[in-house]
């Protein structure tokens, strides 16, 4: 067996770790067939490919294990969303590592090596996402967690290289290994232990946001997550929901909402969610103004379902070491600096180094 040398000193008298990567499909086949070639060519000997899917209708299954018969595959009854169809399928597979794969992701040969080798030098590293840039423009970070996603201190995501809508151009700014606040769920590389240990996503998500709930969960348990920019894939992004899908805009609304709920500490919703709520009513009038007045009723229907789910509180607590930190959070204002103060970039907002 030949061994890229980035892994070589991996194996001193062990295996390798057993990498299942696993792609969560719904109605993708056009991106199976563009995708699963670039995904052959994986270097790292010890991986094997996973396609979960779920309850697509446009012959996703057939196609697959008529071209790919050596491609294992997992078929859901129903489609349970990012959240659910992971947590299901996921019963299901022994492993070392998890490589949480979005099907419209074109990886790079030696995509795995990098991030192994970082997370077996640093076993506190519970979850880890590559570089992500566009498929379409190949040359900027893509929006779904660029290098490394981050949270400001009233609970909106961003990343290194990605700040709301605005992409950087990548020129190398963010190519070191660092810690961040959650990993992308397009390219996520986690322990499975660690999976489950923290009862995977909240099949209450859905989609949209599941990832970083996870990731600040996981956090609290004193453990690390990090981007490792040596590994490199391209987003196409949007590939089941549309920036612009009013059904992404409720779950991103809600989703937010229930998360801060869940993981903020009793004094901090008690001032932070109302102010939330404010500022969502603000986003509402911006949709307005930019022509989308339909989303006004779907951030109403998005609050709404909030309410109902604090009413229920059917959830459970998250596990909490005594002694944790929660890195990448910004404790400022994100819609302050890059609204008001015109700052358009990562570098620009949160000075890091």
């Amino acid at each position: 067996m030949n061994i890229p040398p980035a892994i070589e000193h991996l194996i001193t008298g062990k295996s390798l770790p057993d990498v299942a990567v696993v792609i969560l499909n719904y109605n993708g086949r056009h991106f199976l067939e563009q995708f699963i070639p670039f995904l052959l060519k994986t270097t790292y000997p010890a991986y094997r490919i996973i396609v979960a899917d779920n309850a697509s209708t446009d012959q996703s299954v057939a196609w697959l294990k008529k071209t790919y018969p050596s491609i294992e595959c997992i078929v859901l009854n129903e489609n349970l969303g990012f959240a659910g169809g992971y947590n299901t399928a996921l019963k299901q597979v022994n492993a070392d590592y998890y490589v949480l794969l979005n099907s419209d992701v074109e990886v790079t040969a030696g995509w795995i090596e990098p991030i192994i080798y970082l997370m077996e030098e640093n076993k506190r590293i519970a979850a880890c996402q590559p570089k992500l840039l566009s498929f379409h423009h190949r040359n900027k970070f893509e929006y779904a967690g660029a290098a490394g996603g981050w949270i400001d201190n009233w609970g909106y995501p961003f990343a290194r290289g990605r700040v709301f809508d605005y992409c950087e151009t990548d020129n190398g700014q963010y190519d070191d290994a660092a810690p961040c606040f959650w990993a992308t769920g397009a390219a996520l590389f986690i322990r499975a232990e660690e999976f489950h240990l923290n009862d995977g996503f909240d099949p209450f998500f859905f989609a949209h946001q599941e990832e970083i709930d996870l990731c600040w969960r996981i956090q609290k348990t004193g453990k690390y997550i990090y981007c490792q920019p040596n590994s490199v894939v391209y987003h196409v992004g949007g590939g089941t929901l549309s920036k612009e899908s009013n059904q992404k805009i409720y779950l991103n609304f809600r989703n937010n909402l229930v998360m801060l709920h869940k993981n903020l500490s009793k004094t901090e919703k008690c001032f932070k969610i109302p102010l939330r709520l404010c500022l969502d009513g603000i986003a509402a009038i911006r949709y307005l103004l930019q022509g989308n007045a339909g989303a006004i009723p779907v951030i109403l229907k998005a609050h709404w379902s909030y309410y109902n789910w604090v009413a229920k509180k059917n959830y459970s607590k998250p596990k909490i070491s005594e002694s944790f930190s929660l890195n990448g959070k910004y404790r400022g204002s994100l819609i302050w600096q890059h609204f008001v103060k015109r700052k358009k970039t990562f570098d620009k907002i949160v000075y890091y180094k």
